[in-house]
């Protein structure tokens, strides 16, 4: 499924983003979007790829990394073939591209990279202090 990412800009610490990510109406093995957990990651220079945030394919469950917990919100919007990462309290530290990716595995592999499929080319997010 492919998918686009946007809503990535610099940003003043303290501040706000939403970013968002839009799959495409094709399929994958007759699989659709709604049908798809979906995840965010974020990887800084020099640092490997890490994981954000992720949401069960209804959205009824949502799991956060500690770094981001209180401050981050994922959510999505299965009409729209889209999925959300809205960034509160935005640190210096949360400056990386940020990629979403469909996991078609079961929820419990919702925060391991290695389980997730498709990706996006991702958007750049920079935090000045």
């Amino acid at each position: 499924v492919p998918l686009v990412e946007s809503g990535g800009e610099l940003v003043q610490a303290g501040g706000s983003l939403r970013l968002s990510c839009a799959a495409s109406g094709r399929t994958w093995s007759g699989r659709t979007f709604s049908t798809y957990h979906m995840g965010w990651f974020r990887q800084a220079p020099g640092k490997e790829r890490e994981f954000v945030a992720a949401i069960s394919w209804s959205g009824g469950n949502t799991i956060y990394a500690d770094s981001v917990k209180g401050r981050f919100t994922i959510s999505r919007d299965n009409a729209k073939n889209t999925v959300y990462l809205q960034m509160n309290s935005l640190k210096p530290d949360d400056t990386a591209v940020y990629y979403c990716a469909t996991n078609p595995s079961g929820w419990s592999t919702g925060t391991k990279r290695e389980f997730y499929r498709d990706w996006g080319q991702g958007t750049q997010v920079t935090v000045s202090s």
